[in-house]
C-alpha cells in the first residue's frame, strides 16, 4: 500500500506541475525526428485511453506500450488494427498494425509486431512548380520481443525492431533522396499485483517504465541524419473490482522524447536566421549523448524541458467481461507538437474474439489529425487473470 501511495503522489505531482510550467511563451520549437509513425498508437484500445495504456490489462497490443506486459497478458494472443488515416487530407493513407505473442514456459513469453503506415501516392515538384516524379511512400516497422518474468509480480523485456522508411528516392531540388534504414530497441519493465478485499471486491495495481526506439539514426539525404524518436514512457493504471467480472480502470501516462531540444539560432541584422546558436545546444550529436542531454539541453531551460513532457489520462470500464466502454485525455504544449485530444472507445468480446473501436477528437486548431477512427480484431482465449 505505501508503494502504491507513493506511484500515485508521483505521477500527481507531474500532472500538476506539467500545466504550470507549461504557460511560459516559449516559440515554436517542436522536437522532430525521423521515422515518427513509431510514436502512433495503432491499437482502437489505446486510442480509446487516449495512450493511456501502460496500467491497462495486458493483451497482444501491449507490444506497443511496453512488452513486458506480456508476461502477465496470458498464454496467446493475437491482434490486427486498422486505421483511415488522416482522412481529411488524404485519401490513400493507411495504418496497419499486427501483434501476436505466445508464452514458452511460466517466465519467457515471445511477442511479434508489424507496423506499417501507407502514405499513398506523394508528387515532387521542382522550384517552378513542375511535377518530376510521382512516389508511393511509406513506413514499416518489425518487432521482436522477449519478455521474462522475475517472481510473481514483475517482469522485464527488450524489443528488438527493424525500421523502413521510404519516403522518396531521387534529386530534388539540388538535394539527394533515398530509402532509410535503422534499427532500434526497447527496454521494458513492468509490475502489476491484485488485492483481495472480500469475495466481492478486489483492487489493482499496475506500473511500467518502458524505454523505446533507441538506436541508429536515419539517413534520408546527403545533408544530415535524424534521430528515431527515442521515447520515455512512464504509466500506471489502478483498478477497482467489483466481483470478478466488473472492472473499472483509471490510468495515468507521462512521456518525453529523448532527443536534442531545438535551439535558437541568431538573428542577423537583416531580420534572417542564421546558423550561429545563441541559446541551447547544438542538435548534430550522437546518440548516447542525445540520451543524456535531452534533459537539460532545452533553450528555454527547466520550464522547457518540463513543457516537452505528454501526458494522457483515461479510464476503461468493464462489463461482465463482454462490453467495455473507454475515454480519456492526451495533452501535449501548444509549442512542442500541440497534440490535444479527447478520446473514446468501445469493445465488445464473445468468448476468446473481440471487437474494439477507438475515436479521436482534437481540440487543437494546429492538430491535423481530425475525428479519427481506429478498429481492432483480437484473439485471447481466456486465462486466468480474467478471473480474477
Amino acid at each position: 500500500m505505501k508503494n502504491q501511495i507513493l506511484s500515485v503522489a508521483f505521477v500527481a505531482m507531474i500532472t500538476m506541475v506539467f500545466p504550470i510550467a507549461a504557460r511560459a511563451q516559449l516559440g515554436h520549437r517542436t522536437v522532430t525526428t525521423g521515422a515518427s509513425f513509431l510514436l502512433l498508437s495503432p491499437d482502437a484500445r489505446t486510442t480509446g485511453v487516449a495512450e493511456a495504456s501502460t496500467g491497462l490489462m495486458p493483451d497482444a497490443n501491449s507490444v506497443f506500450t511496453n512488452a513486458a506486459k506480456l508476461s502477465f497478458a496470458g498464454d496467446m494472443g493475437l491482434s490486427f488494427s486498422y486505421t483511415p488515416w488522416m482522412r481529411q487530407l488524404v485519401k490513400d493513407e493507411h495504418l496497419g498494425y499486427l501483434t501476436a505473442f505466445h508464452r514458452l514456459s511460466w517466465r519467457e513469453t515471445l511477442g511479434v509486431s508489424v507496423k506499417y503506415l501507407d502514405m499513398g501516392e506523394i508528387s515532387f515538384r521542382d522550384e517552378a512548380g513542375n511535377l518530376s516524379q510521382r512516389y508511393n511512400a511509406g513506413e514499416i516497422s518489425v518487432d521482436a520481443s522477449y519478455s521474462r518474468l522475475f517472481g510473481d509480480h514483475f517482469a522485464m523485456a527488450l524489443t528488438a525492431r527493424y525500421i523502413h522508411s521510404n519516403l522518396g528516392s531521387g534529386s530534388f531540388n539540388g538535394l539527394d533522396m533515398d530509402r532509410a534504414n535503422a534499427f532500434a530497441v526497447d527496454f521494458g519493465i513492468y509490475s502489476e499485483k491484485s488485492y483481495i478485499n472480500s469475495r466481492q471486491f478486489s483492487k489493482r495495481f499496475a506500473w511500467g517504465i518502458n524505454l523505446s526506439n533507441i538506436g541508429t539514426k536515419l539517413n534520408y539525404t546527403n545533408a544530415k541524419e535524424s534521430f528515431l524518436p527515442m521515447n520515455l514512457r512512464l504509466g500506471a493504471g489502478y483498478g477497482l473490482n467489483n466481483d470478478p467480472d466488473n472492472r473499472l480502470t483509471l490510468l495515468l501516462d507521462v512521456s518525453k522524447l529523448l532527443v536534442p531540444s531545438r535551439p535558437q539560432y541568431r538573428v542577423n541584422e537583416q531580420g534572417n536566421i542564421t546558423t550561429e546558436i545563441e541559446k541551447g545546444r547544438d542538435p548534430d550529436r550522437s546518440v548516447p549523448s542525445a540520451l543524456v542531454s535531452s534533459f537539460f539541453d532545452a533553450p528555454g531551460g527547466f520550464s522547457e524541458e518540463l513543457s516537452e513532457i505528454a501526458v494522457s489520462g483515461g479510464l476503461e470500464y468493464c462489463y461482465y467481461r463482454q462490453f467495455f466502454i473507454r475515454s480519456g485525455y492526451f495533452y501535449e504544449h501548444p509549442e512542442k507538437g500541440n497534440r490535444q485530444h479527447f478520446a473514446a472507445g468501445v469493445g465488445f468480446r464473445v468468448k476468446s474474439l473481440q471487437i474494439d473501436i477507438g475515436y479521436l477528437a482534437p481540440i487543437a486548431r494546429r492538430y491535423t489529425v481530425r475525428n479519427e477512427l481506429k478498429f481492432t480484431i483480437s484473439f485471447h482465449p481466456l486465462f486466468k487473470s480474467d478471473s480474477e
